[in-house]
């Protein structure tokens, strides 16, 4: 991928900014910020300080005034840092005017996210919708891998000698961003072939009428270790923001004896950059198609609901906010103060306190999940000639088949049977 600017190797010494505007907001500008350390650690860079900036008004140049400009740089000096990382968004523009003040690496948390999602991508699906996010996120940054061009005319010889060397910088600008576009292009393409192969997969799942879940929430909620405890998988699940990216599907068999395919999704964030939310519309699909959403909770967060609303705006941009949804209060052996996991009972109605750690509380969180497909499958008892074999066939091909006896020339099956075949067999059923 092509690189924006000269970058330092190893970032060791970063110091954290947020810049804030309303001084009512101080707890959520001191959490984002927080949230930025955690996001930072994740890239495995060396954090020496953190700054919440406050500013009066949102400024063109520097996002903040220009005397706060100098305060953080000089803030950024005096901790011997190789690089500032902004909570805030920075334009283009931005991003140009602090480096040239600082004269170290400046980014913000979009870059920080996408460098994250870069590490973690597996998947060739994962992998091209991160380069298609970074690509278009660098492309409007691409002017400043030439302004040494700009100094090294102004050292020559007369006025006409500098304008030659910025007009071939700004030619060469030209021929990378349309090299840039181009890749955009193709990579798009490739995007675009993967998903219709996914999509094909899907349409194959969909012949067998299986009901499908999908596992929803803020990111290190521990859904990845929720879906490791039902269904007995080995899915990366660590203690770290962005642990999961690509989705991961396993089969489940339900108290009811009816199949489930059970999807774990990237996790959500605060201020998530919209170019990621299309990015990933693609690997977020499997909650916009599934018959319903397992939204986790960390129950021992203190900004459950910051987190819980976050997610279900990001849902609402999928299409996906109105599904069938089971709230899970997570991590409830972490949470001491019981009053805690009371105040989340009383906001979000009928939800199943679990452990995925423990295991406490999963087996009432699976008979939620038949609860939610109750009209998708009956468990009946048929009695059926042994003369229409063919039925019986269709049982074992479609439906659950539970147990079969024979009494004289009849075959007694009883069967978990999907909704659109029960109504065929409907004269077989057993008195």
């Amino acid at each position: 991928m092509f690189e924006v600017r000269d970058r330092p190797e190893m970032v060791e010494r970063a110091l954290l900014v947020r810049i804030s505007f309303n001084k009512r907001n101080v707890d959520e500008d001191i959490s984002l910020l927080e949230e930025l350390e955690e996001l930072v650690n994740t890239l495995g860079i060396g954090i020496a300080e953190t700054q919440l900036a406050h500013s009066r008004s949102m400024h063109r140049k520097y996002l903040c005034g220009t005397g706060k400009a100098e305060e953080v740089v000089e803030y950024a000096r005096a901790h011997e840092c190789d690089c500032i990382v902004f909570d805030n968004e920075l334009a283009p523009s931005q991003q140009r005017e602090w480096e040239e003040l600082a004269q170290i690496c400046v980014i913000d948390r979009e870059e920080v996210i996408l460098d994250i999602f870069a590490q973690r991508a597996q998947t060739k699906e994962a992998t091209l919708q991160v380069d298609l996010a970074r690509m278009q996120y660098a492309l409007p940054r691409l002017s400043r891998m030439w302004g040494h061009l700009d100094r090294e005319g102004g050292s020559g010889a007369g006025g006409g000698g500098g304008g030659a060397s910025r007009g071939m910088g700004e030619q060469q600008v030209e021929v990378d961003r349309r090299l840039a576009r181009q890749r955009i292009d193709r990579t798009k393409r490739e995007l675009e072939a993967v998903r219709t192969q996914r999509a094909t997969r899907r349409k194959e799942r969909e012949k067998f009428d299986t009901a499908h879940a999908a596992i929803v929430g803020y990111t290190n909620a521990g859904k990845s270790t929720l879906l490791n405890k039902i269904s007995g998988s080995d899915i990366m699940a660590k203690d770290m923001l962005f642990a999961t990216l690509d989705t991961t599907t396993r089969s489940i068999e339900l108290p009811d004896g009816q199949t489930l395919l059970l999807t774990d999704t990237v996790g959500f964030v605060r201020n998530l950059p919209h170019r990621l939310v299309e990015a990933f519309k693609a690997t977020l699909e499997e909650a916009v198609l599934a018959d319903f959403l397992i939204h986790v909770l960390d129950t021992g967060s203190p900004e459950a609901i910051t987190f819980f609303e976050t997610t279900m705006h990001v849902l609402g941009e999928l299409g996906a906010a109105e599904k069938p949804m089971i709230t899970v209060l997570n991590k409830i052996d972490k949470v001491e103060d019981k009053s805690i996991i009371a105040s989340l009972q009383d906001r979000f109605p009928n939800v199943v306190l679990v452990s995925a750690h423990t295991g406490e509380g999963i087996d009432e969180l699976l008979q939620e999940c038949c609860v939610m497909l109750g009209d998708r499958v009956r468990k009946r008892t048929y009695r059926i000639p042994q003369s229409e074999g063919q039925l019986v066939n269709q049982l074992h091909d479609d439906a659950k088949v539970i147990s079969t006896d024979y009494e004289g020339n009849d075959i007694i099956i009883t069967a978990i049977v999907p909704a659109v075949i029960s109504g065929r067999l409907e004269k077989y059923l057993a008195e």
